[in-house]
């Protein structure tokens, strides 16, 4: 099973950004937790993080080229404005999982919009670095549940 895990704007800054929201743990601590959790579940886990929405859109394209079997997605900023980035991920024909480590819901009012909500499959909020491996396990269990529909 193959999970891409899609980082977004400014993550390359997790451990430096805003500490207080974020937590001091880095964006490469975050991966090696996302690549032991999923060798457990038996999913091969690929990182990407771009600061360019139009790398990501790329990224997007590509997974579905690739025929990745989910993707899980914290696109930060971009998760409230990015109708780009949306479209892309509509494109997706595997479980797409929104998640982020603050409970965007909590925060000021413009967070609390996702232009994604209505096409991904769920999202996970507000548990910290802990959001990633929630939202693991919840992208390999929806592509094995998508799996056992198709066949």
């Amino acid at each position: 099973m193959k999970v891409l895990m899609l980082h977004g704007i400014n993550h390359n800054m997790f451990g430096k950004r805003d500490p207080a929201q974020y937590g001091t743990i880095t964006l490469d601590e975050i991966n090696a937790s996302l690549h032991a959790l999923g060798r457990e579940l038996g999913a091969e886990v690929q990182a990407f993080q771009t600061n360019s929405e139009s790398a990501m859109c790329e990224r997007i394209h590509q997974a579905f080229t690739e025929g990745v079997d989910a993707v899980l997605i914290n696109a930060g900023a971009w998760t409230h404005y990015s109708y780009g980035i949306r479209d892309a991920i509509s494109i997706l024909t595997c479980p797409v999982v929104e998640l982020h480590m603050s409970n965007i819901h909590a925060r000021e009012e413009f967070r609390h919009k996702s232009v994604f909500a209505d096409i991904v499959k769920g999202q996970i909020a507000g548990f910290g670095a802990d959001s990633y491996l929630l939202a693991l396990r919840a992208g390999v269990n929806a592509a094995k549940a998508a799996k056992a529909v198709q066949a």
